[in-house]
């Protein structure tokens, strides 16, 4: 708290201007959540000031996003338009983040591959403009992307052709509105007030209509068991949907300030803005990208900023609603599709072909998971299967530098010993983690690429920094495989931890003779073939496996 007015000038400007942009974006996020324009603006003030207060970005501003509302779209349309339950949710999904912040699982929320988020925030923005297509031609259609994509038909016999203007209009000033008027008046806003005026000389425009004003009223939350395990679900989709949006967001801050945000901090105060978001009647929010970018271009820095942004949505709250209820809903969903559109992953889609197949084709399918199933499908198959495609990667490499057998080393002595093994010995080198990605084929290949007529089997543990359970497994059925054809196996240069793992999993353990270097492994070989040729027994120090 001690850099709180550290950057008062930049912060209040930097604030304002984010509050004023924010304004437009809360109504219109407020309205497609299903709940109403003044839950977007009560969460917008929420999230947005004790985000800012309490979080781990200080240039960061939050409030309502696009893929939060989302999924309280999703909800509403499931409970009956039940909003006590849907701020129940909210209230959920903010402690699920303080706890998230605790656990410090924003460290594992970086990992998510850049396809998956690429997929499903344009799987996301796509389904703000689906949500939209409705009311731009004049109607309300209803909740849920499904239901939305099949009320088109039913709306292009009907179509309000005021509204679809308007809405259309709305939608090119916003884009098309100059930058050196930029400066004074955000487009979005300019879009907001142009468009409202507009349509207050057309008739048979559907408006907001009536929005309280004051000060929002305290929600508890309410449980139902029979609809409990659903607003469990969704407050966890909000809650890991929010995560990775503000964290998202705060790369962005981290690469514009040249700072370094604390992540589990910013999820606590992300948790702490949803949870009073709840109470008090706000729909949930997140890390906003384009209000981060506007405050930080506006000279905002620090967390007044973000505390500034929310104080000025409070004020016009307290005393500007009823101008607000003269707002068409065309008008908003043209300032929407804007915002689908932005968050649609143009960049990657345009370059996508020029890279790795598989990484489009995943894009692809979480985008499509996005739209037709739900969020929370579309990121855990999205992340469960590039895992999966990395663990096959890591094993093929595992696998081809285990085909590698050497006919010669680069060590003289190794070399001199191999030599003089006369082709009775196979050595197998593993290079980096060896997981269960590689352990299934492990004992197949060893089986295959054995030499003919080897006598003894050295597996080269030198590049092995880990090992797992599944390729402990493997090394035993190894281990099997060389005692059933008479082969005696050595492993060297194995660590410590690698030798315990070993130990304790690997029946086979005691038959195994281990040693330090590749050097004494192939001495003790030699020996080995030595004194079986010449019938006398074996030879040669050897050490078993015994716990690290």
């Amino acid at each position: 708290m001690q850099n709180l007015f550290k950057n008062v000038r930049g912060d209040i400007t930097g604030g304002i201007t984010a509050g004023v942009v924010a304004l437009p974006l809360a109504l219109a996020l407020g309205v497609a959540s299903g709940v109403g324009p003044m839950a977007g603006m009560y969460g917008a003030i929420a999230v947005g000031f004790f985000a800012a207060l309490f979080g781990g970005t200080p240039s960061q501003i939050s409030g309502p996003t696009g893929p939060m509302v989302v999924v309280l779209a999703g909800l509403f349309a499931s409970l009956s338009g039940d909003v006590e339950l849907i701020f129940t949710a909210v209230v959920l999904a903010g402690l699920f983040q303080i706890l998230f912040g605790f656990l410090g699982i924003g460290n594992y929320i970086r990992l998510v591959p850049y396809p998956v988020i690429s997929g499903f925030m344009s799987g996301i923005g796509a389904i703000i403009i689906i949500l939209q297509i409705g009311r731009l031609l004049g109607h309300e259609p209803p909740g849920g992307t499904i239901g939305a994509l099949s009320y088109i038909p039913t709306a292009l016999a009907d179509i309000n052709f005021a509204t679809l203007a308007l809405g259309f209009g709305t939608l090119v000033i916003a884009y098309k509105w100059p930058p050196s008027l930029g400066k004074y008046v955000p487009g979005a806003l300019a879009a907001l007030i142009i468009g409202t005026i507009v349509s207050l000389f057309i008739a048979n425009v559907p408006i907001l209509g009536d929005i309280p004003t004051g000060l929002p009223s305290l929600h508890l939350p309410t449980f139902e068991s029979s609809t409990l395990l659903l607003v469990l679900e969704a407050a966890f989709i909000l809650a890991i949907l929010g995560a990775i949006d503000s964290l998202l967001t705060s790369l962005v801050a981290d690469n514009m300030t040249r700072t370094r945000h604390d992540s589990s901090r910013e999820l606590i105060g992300q948790g702490i803005g949803n949870t009073v978001a709840g109470l008090i009647g706000g729909i949930a929010g997140a890390g906003a990208t384009m209000r981060t970018v506007v405050n930080i271009r506006s000279g905002g820095k620090e967390r007044l900023s973000g505390m500034i942004h929310a104080l000025v949505l409070l004020a016009v709250v307290l005393g500007l609603s009823p101008l607000a209820s003269a707002i068409p809903h065309a008008v908003l969903a043209g300032i929407l599709v804007k915002v689908g559109l932005d968050i649609i992953d143009w960049s990657y889609l345009k370059r996508a072909h020029s890279g790795p197949r598989w990484d489009f084709a995943l894009m692809l399918l979480v985008l499509g998971l996005t739209v037709f199933v739900d969020l929370i499908t579309a990121v855990g198959v999205g992340v469960v299967l590039a895992a999966l495609a990395y663990v096959r990667q890591i094993a093929q490499l595992q696998i081809e530098e285990l085909k590698k057998i050497p006919d010669t080393l680069n060590d003289p002595q190794e070399n001199a010993l191999l030599e003089r093994a006369k082709g009775k010995v196979s050595i197998f080198s593993f290079g980096g983690p060896l997981s269960f990605g590689a352990a299934a084929d492990l004992g197949h290949h060893v089986r295959e690429w054995v030499k003919p007529g080897s006598r003894v089997l050295i597996l080269d543990f030198t590049r092995v920094p880990t090992m797992d359970v599944s390729a402990s497994m493997a090394v035993e059925t190894v281990t099997s495989d060389a005692k059933r054809s008479g082969r005696q196996l050595i492993v060297c240069g194995a660590s410590d931890d690698i030798k315990q793992v070993l130990n304790n999993v690997n029946a086979s353990a005691g038959e195994i003779l281990t040693y330090p270097t590749l050097l004494e492994a192939l001495e003790s070989a030699v020996s080995i073939i030595d004194d079986s040729d010449k019938k006398s027994g074996k030879g040669g120090k050897s050490e078993t496996l015994s716990p690290a």
